[in-house]
């Protein structure tokens, strides 16, 4: 009985796009509110993709700053390390979800944060669809 139960919640984890190995509880909550504001947008949706949040991050973008064309023109493309140094001599913290485990763990400043790099790597916001991707791949580091 155990066993059947468990195949069910890991099925209904992957049909939903919940449930990812690195999310803390708190990081999954995140990803949960992003799910939730998708569904309200478009019911027929069913699960962001950690494959196509790698695909965003790893592309070139040639719409926003000359000097971040890319995520990994700051946060590099070791996610499990830290990234490069900001012009305020801050070093950019780990992105990957597993060695970050206080990252992604509170909505309005991962929108923030969103808000911001997006601006400088696309030269506009990300789309819902692009944030969820993205928060999908890193919560799966």
């Amino acid at each position: 009985m155990k066993k059947i139960m468990m195949i069910t919640t890991l099925a209904l984890a992957a049909t939903i796009g919940v449930a990812f190995a690195a999310a803390s509880p708190a990081q999954q909550a995140v990803l949960d509110q992003y799910i939730g504001l998708m569904r309200a947008a478009d019911p027929a949706f069913k699960a962001f993709s950690p494959d196509r949040g790698k695909a965003f991050f790893q592309a070139r973008h040639a719409s926003g700053k000359p000097d971040t064309p890319e995520c990994a023109a700051c946060h590099t493309t070791n996610l499990a390390a830290p990234g490069k140094q900001t012009r305020t001599g801050k070093v950019i913290e780990p992105m990957a979800a597993s060695v970050a485990p206080k990252r992604y763990t509170d909505f309005a400043n991962v929108e923030k944060w969103f808000k911001r790099n997006c601006g400088d790597v696309l030269g506009r916001e990300c789309t819902l669809a692009e944030k969820g991707d993205v928060l999908a791949y890193l919560l799966s580091l």
